[in-house]
């Protein structure tokens, strides 16, 4: 290290500050070096000495798309373990293993993509695996750990760069381009911007990543919300990254600018700094960019806050600094310690259901293993490859000794059969044909293509036995007797070739399509017929071949077989992470595919003391009355099986808790685009049904007992304290949680509202005092007629419990506040969207750059009602301001109709707004009641007296 020379740039100066050194280098960049850097493969300037940088590295649960990297369980079980402090040591063993990683490969960056922080409102959503929770406080306290334990503790530089994803209100792959989530001002505040805020206010955030869809009929990646409200939450500069060809998509898909350079300087207007998108071809958008310079939509100024956001990263990750950098020198990757971790946190996430005495299993219970998950351990898109395996098969092995355990995968044993009398054959695969995908690590691992080194499929007199395995939806799969997976490669060409079903279009799921007096045989992937040629068997669009299903053996026949020997049956169902219910696919329902329930059926026929084990990735509907033992946990990487050993063994006492609810019908469930969580009564925090399984909720080998509550409010915050005694006789974990309700609400409030919670670990006979110490924000709403939060002054209930339905203290609390006032409507009318209940409608884009308007749902008659609106000594006049076409009629009360407003000529666009008057005569506090019929956009209503 040498001190700075007068021909050292201040850029290159450690001892000055960031900003300083970062408008140094801005200055020194052209304008077309700098449009450059506004692709996510930003390129290197050699003049400066500056080297080429990317945006983007997968890191969910492990380092991703990379090849070999230490593999933690999913998010959704990370989110299970309820454990900040776990959650943060995997987050640091992730950027540990990123940063030895790029020691040896730069294709490997250290601004990573994770986490997700999408709250899993609804259970059908395709990434579901991806997320925490479904409540917002608890998935801003995992997202915080991970983020601070990927970020690193020193002062100034940064291991990894975290980003978030996806910004905002993003729960649907169906049409996740181009569908719009309305979400009302109150779901907006208290529900989905509070995970983020949390997060980022922790402050170990480097940016944010907006999601494909639209909020309130205006994309994310041009949504004034990065402006007004997470830019305000920090005064850290954020990097936010659009995600991969959503720039693009305002035109292509969206269709909501004309133009591509419009599209590019609004998005970078609104606040996005890096573009992802075209790969790793920079050119067309540096070139949308430029034009859109060259035509007066973007200034320099604009692109230097773009790329400054992109260099505050760089220098704190250390990149200018490499003397300094304390994380420069990091090697650890797949250490001990780090394995050791991967299993602690798999035995952390498993949530035991129900246990009626079956388990734990004693050591010498003769067991039967049976079903499609029992010897797999499976990965999913945001997964790295795995260098250790462990499937619960394997682990029980370990652990009760091979002969103790018999296992049948449960799968159906099938043959094709033509309609000449031939049978699909495999043949025998090269001695050198071994490889896994994926092992070589991918940039985009949707790059990866199928294999064509192996011979295609063909025909003979006897054909090869195949293990069919229903997915559900009528998805399945067929392997060989290797192991490998029926796959179709880009020749279309049918191969057993592939070790997992995997890649962006799934190429190794079939339908059997009843047809005549057999079956035609459909890919899923390319949607073609699978027919026999004379050079092997391929997939093609014309003349399908009839194929007769030959069942040499049910999967139930031989459940049966090993369920009857044994003292104990575990059923291991659950899902494929790449089939029905991944990243652009969401799931039709909650139930079991019938194959797995057939299973578990035959199992429970035999011997009733089978016990279910769910390995997924969201929640089922199951009925688990009959059941004596049912546990869940997610695909928990790679000591996935080892630790579900040690738990069904009771070396470990299962702690996990449902970081979401558990729904017992479809029926339950609102629609996947509805996102009124609140009028919708989704989540835990309003559904007033009753679940299959509460969130919250998760049993323990040992038992626990709670006292001493004292609660009071003071200095702006409840403090709460409370203890825990291990009434059992084995060390166990504890997870305390602390839920409040709203006694004698003036608007609808949460049934339950999680406030905080600690995972504690106690040994027999021991006793901890608990303490939480709550800011009275936190007992805040979003009030409308304000247009701000506010505290109502009122009593509430403070409640301990075991999960959000099983409550063991409470004490209630009046808490000061300020009163609620009627809406002030002569001074400042009334807002469309900030209605207090509603029915049949849209919330829109008031004009393509801020504010929202209202209108009806497409087919439906809109419903619109504003409690306790003040008019005053009277008013006369009522204006409103709209767009479209149709007619607004105004109501107080729920009587008849007062004012009828219509707008019969359409205006040119949607955002072209008129005012509709007419005379009325109201005076006192109403509710107003607001019809609107037709397209029409509705922004505001006036009063004038």
């Amino acid at each position: 290290m040498t001190e700075q020379t007068p021909s050292t740039p201040p850029f290159r100066d450690p001892h000055l500050p960031f900003a300083k050194r970062i408008d140094d280098l801005l200055q020194r960049l052209t304008l077309d070096e700098k449009l450059s850097f506004l692709h996510q493969f930003t390129p290197a300037v050699e003049r400066l000495g500056v080297a080429a940088w990317r945006t983007g590295q997968e890191a969910l649960h492990g380092v991703a798309w990379m090849g070999p990297a230490t593999v933690f369980p999913q998010a959704v079980g990370l989110g299970a373990t309820w454990n900040t402090d776990l959650v943060r040591r995997v987050g640091e063993a992730v950027s540990k293993e990123v940063r030895a990683m790029r020691a040896h490969d730069d294709r490997v960056g250290l601004n990573v993509w994770s986490p997700t922080v999408n709250l899993l409102r609804h259970p059908l959503w395709g990434r579901n695996e991806e997320g925490y929770s479904e409540d917002p406080r608890l998935t801003s306290a995992i997202a915080t750990a991970y983020t601070r334990g990927l970020r690193g503790d020193h002062p100034t530089y940064w291991r990894t760069a975290p980003v978030l994803k996806h910004w905002l209100a993003h729960n649907n792959e169906t049409d996740r381009a181009t569908s719009s989530s309305s979400v009302r001002p109150r779901v907006l505040h208290e529900y989905d911007l509070r995970a983020f805020r949390e997060t980022v206010e922790a402050g170990a955030v480097a940016g944010v990543m907006p999601a494909y869809n639209l909020v309130n009929g205006r994309p994310n990646h041009v949504s004034p919300y990065l402006r007004e409200h997470l830019r305000a939450w920090t005064d850290e500069e954020l990097l936010v990254c659009s995600d991969a060809g959503a720039p693009s998509n305002l035109v292509d898909h969206e269709h909501y600018f004309d133009t591509h350079e419009e599209a590019t300087a609004a998005a970078l207007i609104a606040g996005v700094d890096s573009f992802t998108d075209h790969g790793t071809d920079s050119s067309q958008i540096v070139d949308r960019a430029r034009k859109a310079y060259g035509q007066g939509l973007l200034t320099e100024a604009d692109i230097d806050t773009a790329v400054r956001r992109q260099l505050s990263v760089r220098f704190r990750l250390g990149e200018f600094d490499p003397h300094y950098d304390p994380h420069a020198g990091t090697g650890e990757f797949d250490t001990p310690a780090h394995r050791a971790l991967a299993r602690e946190a798999a035995e952390q996430a498993i949530v035991l259901l129900r246990n009626d005495g079956l388990l734990p299993l004693a050591p010498d219970t003769r067991i039967a293993v049976v079903g499609p998950l029992a010897d797999e351990c499976k990965l999913d898109w945001y997964s790295g490859t795995l260098i250790h395996r462990s499937t619960p098969l394997e682990g029980l092995y370990e652990r009760f000794g091979a002969d103790r355990v018999e296992f049948a995968e449960g799968v159906d044993r099938v043959r094709l059969k033509t309609s000449a009398g031939t049978f699909l054959h495999v043949p025998e695969a090269p001695a050198a044909a071994d490889g896994v995908r994926g092992a070589e690590g991918a940039l985009d691992p949707a790059l990866l293509a199928g294999r064509t080194d192996l011979p295609p499929l063909t025909t003979d007199a006897t054909g090869t036995e195949l293990a069919l395995v229903d997915w559900g939806e009528g998805v399945l799969t067929l392997r060989a007797p290797d192991g490998r997976y029926l796959s179709v490669a880009d020749d279309g060409y049918v191969r057993a070739s592939a070790d997992q079903p995997g890649g962006w279009i799934v190429q190794e799921t079939f339908r059997l399509e009843p047809h005549e007096h057999g079956h035609l045989l459909r890919h899923v992937g390319t949607g073609r017929h699978v027919c026999v040629a004379a050079d092997g068997v391929k997939v093609a669009d014309g003349d399908p071949h009839v194929w007769e299903l030959v069942i040499a053996e049910r999967g139930e026949e031989a459940v049966r077989r090993v369920a009857e020997r044994a003292d104990a049956v575990l059923v291991f169902a659950g899902n494929d992470p790449h089939i029905n219910g991944r990243e652009t696919e969401d799931r039709a329902t909650l139930r079991l595919p019938a194959q797995q329930e057939r299973l578990l059926r035959a199992a429970r026929s035999v011997n009733p003391r089978t016990a279910l084990a769910l390995v997924s990735a969201y929640p089922y509907a199951v009925d688990t009355t009959a059941l004596p033992a049912v546990l869940w946990t997610a695909h928990g990487g790679q000591a996935a099986g080892t630790a579900l050993a040690r738990v069904l063994s009771g070396d470990v006492s299962p702690a996990g808790r449902l970081p979401q609810t558990w729904y017992a019908d479809d029926a339950d469930l609102p629609g996947l685009l509805d996102y009124d969580v609140i009028g919708g009564r989704q989540t835990y925090l309003y559904f007033e049904g009753t679940p299959l399984f509460p969130f919250g909720h998760g049993l323990s080998y040992a038992s626990f007992s709670c006292g001493d509550l004292t609660a009071r409010a003071d200095g702006g915050s409840l403090h709460v304290t409370f203890t825990v005694t291990n009434t059992g006789d084995m060390t166990a974990d504890e997870v305390p949680q602390l839920y409040t309700r709203a006694v004698e609400p003036s608007v609808t409030r949460p049934r339950r509202e999680l406030l905080a919670h600690e995972r504690v670990t106690l040994t027999p006979g021991e006793k901890r005092e608990i303490s939480f110490e709550v800011p009275l924000s936190a007992f805040e709403f979003w009030d409308v007629a304000r247009g701000g939060p506010r505290l109502e002054p009122g009593s509430y209930d403070i409640l301990v419990g075991a999960s959000s339905e099983d409550v063991r203290l409470r004490t209630t609390l009046r808490l000061d506040g300020e009163p609620g006032a009627p809406r002030p409507v002569l001074r400042r009318g009334l807002e469309a969207a900030d209605f207090d209940e509603q029915s049949g409608v849209a919330i829109a884009d008031r004009t393509k750059t801020a504010g929202d308007a209202v209108t009806p749902q497409e087919g439906r008659t809109a419903e619109l009602v504003y409690r306790n609106c003040d008019f005053g000594d009277g008013v006369t006049r009522v204006v409103a301001t709209v767009a479209g076409e149709g007619v607004v009629e105004l109501s107080l009360n729920g009587g008849a109709p007062v004012a009828v407003l219509p707008l019969e000529t359409a205006t040119a666009t949607p955002y072209d707004y008129t005012s509709l008057g007419a005379d009325v005569a109201v005076a006192g506090v109403h509710d107003v009641h607001l019809r609107l019929r037709g397209p029409l956009r509705l922004a505001h209503v006036g009063f004038s007296g």
